[in-house]
């Protein structure tokens, strides 16, 4: 343990990093070796540097095709594509003379961008985010991970900080060597791979060594070459990184650098791999650049048009999808609305009939109320009539003390009686009701000649005593 610690304090005071768990990473990724890891991180030995990581875990997913010789380029023999990956069977049908390799980048560069949701020509789904960071050279997932595994929660290299790393990078390259270089994108590896993959272009990769004797020659008059930068623009998405940097550091790893100049063309793959289509390493003229890269180009252009078209469909399909959707649910809100409507017709015609079911039967009491209460007032006044009959008694005969009277009613009708003389106007009133010949209470006796009304005051009067004896006419009059 006081060797680890050490190892780590020694390693930290030549290269100057700060961050303790990126020189543990660092470190395991070379085995404990300090010479090897500090030789690695300053460039003085990559190749050395790259083999170390090799060993560790694998590097390079399918067979490995080795690095060439010095200033040449790099690239996989066309038998690797039968050995490799079968998820990038379809590169391989789509461009058989395309030379390449599938690369496994670090846990820690993967989860420093925002993460691939699916390969840039349909070869598959990145597995990335929340995934603890692995040793610096670990490429791929080794049996180290079962070890470390959560031994640190966070990440070494933060979206943020990657994006830093890019623009320092970009400042630093326009700084010396202006603006005629290639449009760097200031982000993440990560985020220009996904760049590339949404603009259907292959990620043009460069790793600058700043000590290398050959890198200052190779900026200003290849990279900066108007017609070069000019076709990198047009045709891909590039990306630059400085080996001193936390990101460029472990890309160089990733992609087994042994020379710089470092020059790389990849593409997303599967499984936190990217595919290699080619590696120049060491300086090269304009001109071979341009052979290089048009090459890779033409090559790549089928799987980059069906990637193309396979999106376009895609969105068509999605566009249709949505359509369809949108269609289904402005029938289905139709056929809402019609049900409703139809049921708010039918609650209607319902309440309408329950209305009219209620009125009509508060009519039907009201006409038995008024039925039951007309019978009872007719058999009040029957009863009141044959009380009154019974109250007058028996029809007196003819005599000296009895008087003759006549009453005439408006419907022209005529009915007389003979009464004692002795009787009260009332009687006569007693017999008016008694004949049940009116519908109505309030009327008055009255004689003419001259006109008399017998009212409330001369009931009490006796017929003698009102000069009605021996006969009289009397008139109903309705009040």
């Amino acid at each position: 343990m006081v060797e680890v610690a050490d190892k780590l304090a020694y390693f930290q005071a030549i290269t100057g990093l700060e961050d303790l768990d990126l020189c543990t990473e660092i470190l395991q990724a070379h085995g404990w070796d300090l010479e090897l890891a500090i030789s690695a991180f300053t460039g003085g030995n990559e190749s050395a540097g790259a083999a170390s990581v090799s060993t560790g875990t694998a590097a390079v997913t399918a067979t490995d095709t080795g690095t060439a010789p010095a200033g040449s380029s790099n690239s996989a023999p066309p038998e690797v594509l039968e050995r490799s990956d079968s998820a990038v069977g379809a590169v391989a049908a789509a461009a058989p003379g395309l030379a390449w390799k599938l690369v496994t980048l670090p846990i820690s560069v993967i989860s420093g961008g925002l993460g691939l949701a699916s390969g840039a020509v349909g070869l598959g789904l990145w597995v990335a985010g929340g995934i603890l960071s692995y040793s610096l050279g670990m490429v791929g997932i080794g049996p180290s991970a079962g070890r470390n595994g959560g031994e640190s929660s966070s990440r070494l290299v933060s979206v943020s900080a990657s994006a830093r790393e890019a623009m320092d990078f970009v400042a630093a390259f326009e700084g010396e060597y202006g603006s005629r270089g290639p449009n760097f994108v200031t982000e993440g590896f990560m985020d220009a791979l996904q760049r590339s993959r949404n603009s259907f272009k292959l990620l043009f990769v460069y790793l600058h060594s700043p000590d290398h004797s050959d890198s200052p020659g190779f900026c200003e008059r290849t990279l900066c070459s108007e017609v070069l930068s000019e076709f990198i623009n047009q045709n891909f998405v590039a990306w630059g990184g400085s080996i001193r940097a936390s990101e460029g550091f472990k890309m160089s790893n990733s992609l087994k650098a042994s020379r710089y100049p470092f020059c790389a063309v990849v593409m997303p793959a599967t499984n936190q791999r990217i595919a290699l289509l080619q590696q120049i390493e060491g300086p090269k003229s304009p001109e071979e650049m341009l052979t290089l890269l048009q090459r890779v180009l033409e090559e790549s252009a089928p799987v980059l048009t069906a990637a193309r078209i396979e999106a376009e469909e895609r969105i068509s399909n999605t566009r249709l999808r949505e359509e369809q959707d949108a269609a289904y649910r402005a029938a289905l809100e139709a056929d809402q609305a019609r049900e409703r409507q139809r049921k708010e017709e039918e609650e209607r015609v319902e309440r309408e009939a329950a209305e009219a079911e209620r009125k009509r039967k508060e009519e039907e009491e009201a006409r038995e109320r008024a039925a039951q209460e007309a019978a009872e007032r007719e058999a009040a006044r029957a009863r009141m009539r044959e009380e009154k009959a019974l109250a007058l008694g028996a029809e007196p005969e003819k005599g000296a003390d009895v008087t003759q009277v006549l009453v005439r009613f408006p419907t022209g009708e005529r009915r007389d009686r003979r009464f004692h003389s002795s009787t009260t106007i009332q009687s006569l009133y007693d017999f008016v009701d008694s004949l049940g010949c009116l519908q109505v209470e309030d009327y008055s006796l009255v004689s003419n000649f001259p006109r008399t009304v017998y009212g409330e005051e001369k009931r009490s009067l006796t017929l003698k005593e009102a000069g009605l004896h021996p006969q009289a006419s009397l008139f109903v009059e309705l009040n």
